[in-house]
């Protein structure tokens, strides 16, 4: 006579292990044979190794801000960006541009003529502007009848809104520049409020990187018709 072989299943938890074993029962009239599923036990986390965890997390969020603080002060030693607010520079610059500043460029290379450059205004450090550079140091610049001489010499300027309707005559000192807006007629420069100091020249506009859509680089005319 065979052994009567029964089956029996228990479930104790989605996350169980089968196990098997053989019982036996007179009343059944033999052994058979019972399945069931053990939960399988998790290992909790010691408190040791939850503060290994969050001491790790801690770690983590304190490299990303120190990798933060590194990249911003980077960044700022070596540029700017700066705000368009007015309309001295049209048609060049349109109120409300913001406009990406090459601090190091005047570090490896001279001030030309016709460079756009963003400055400390002499009469209120706190306010920064942005103009073009028209004069070097030893030029003599002129304005009279719609027209800037330098050097007794004509620029050709396609760049400004309209011919300036003032007049006036200028030298340019040792390390200082002679610095006029596009918009000629609208424009607080040195043709108002005197020369440039160069120790007050943040560096060299480079590009328009907002708002999108307007997103170009500068283009700095080269005013080589001066000697």
């Amino acid at each position: 006579m065979y052994p009567l072989i029964l089956h029996g299943v228990r479930l104790k938890s989605e996350r169980a292990v089968e196990e098997s074993k053989y019982n036996f029962d007179k009343r059944r009239g033999g052994f058979y044979l019972e399945t069931y599923r053990q939960e399988e036990q998790s290992n909790p986390q010691t408190p040791a190794e939850e503060s290994v965890n969050w001491g790790r997390f801690a770690l983590d969020i304190f490299e990303t801000l120190v990798l933060a603080t590194v990249l911003f002060l980077g960044i700022n030693a070596v540029s700017a960006r700066v705000r368009v607010d007015g309309f001295s520079m049209r048609p060049t610059l349109e109120d409300g541009e913001f406009v990406l500043v090459n601090k190091l460029s005047y570090r490896f290379s001279q001030v030309e003529r016709g460079d756009i450059i963003v400055f400390h205004f002499p009469m209120n450090p706190d306010e920064e502007l942005i103009k073009r550079v028209v004069g070097l140091p030893g030029d003599r610049v002129k304005i009279q009848n719609g027209q800037v001489f330098v050097n007794d010499r004509p620029l050709s300027e396609v760049y400004i809104a309209a011919a300036p309707l003032y007049s006036g005559e200028w030298t340019v000192s040792e390390g200082h520049l002679f610095v006029l807006g596009d918009n000629r007629n609208d424009s607080s420069d040195s043709h108002s409020w005197g020369l440039l100091p160069f120790d007050k020249v943040v560096g060299k506009a480079v590009l328009i990187y907002w708002p999108p859509p307007l997103w170009e680089f500068i283009q700095h005319t080269e005013l080589s018709n001066v000697q």
